[in-house]
């Protein structure tokens, strides 16, 4: 889904359309004196993002978990409460798994660059991809995808043909 932890941990039941599968980003936790506390997304206005169908029946159990309160948090920390990046290491075994991997490098904030990649990978347009990443301009957003070799080489193929089509001879009509 390309969302930053903030955001998933300041998601709330009532902000995911389970008929269209939309989740309206309102608001992100974030640490604070005395805790964490929510606030408004970074990009200060709401913005939908689409739930893929992969992912779908997790979401649809956690909202089923929750209760039918909208305001339930679907997504919490052991104890019931808001979640915090710390806890999200914590409870993924982070650093374990990507020394075992070999990636120590990798962050999580990397995880939502590959979820826009993947985007614009299946063809997302870059304002849909603006529109769906929060961003306030097209500048940031392009600075996220990484396209593949194999997107590469399609790109040249499709050009390819484009030329190899303009210089097909016209049929003429036939009345």
């Amino acid at each position: 889904m390309a969302a930053r932890i903030g955001e998933v941990s300041g998601c709330r039941t009532g902000d995911i359309d389970t008929t269209q599968w939309i989740w309206t980003v309102r608001r992100q936790t974030t640490p604070a004196p005395g805790g964490l506390t929510d606030k408004g997304t970074k990009g200060k206005r709401a913005r939908k993002v689409p739930i893929v169908q992969e992912i779908r029946p997790l979401i649809a159990q956690r909202i089923l978990s929750a209760g039918p309160n909208p305001d339930a948090r679907p997504f919490t920390g052991p104890r019931g409460g808001r979640i915090s990046t710390a806890v999200l290491r914590d409870a993924t075994h982070w650093d374990d798994v990507v020394t075992k991997l070999g990636y120590e490098h990798l962050r999580r904030h990397d995880l939502r660059h590959t979820g826009l990649t993947w985007f614009a990978d299946a063809g997302v347009q870059v304002h849909v991809l603006r529109r769906i990443a929060g961003h306030g301009s097209l500048t940031t957003t392009q600075r996220y995808p990484h396209p593949d070799i194999h997107k590469i080489t399609a790109a040249g193929a499709a050009l390819s043909a484009y030329f190899s089509a303009r210089r097909a001879p016209c049929r003429a009509r036939s009345s």
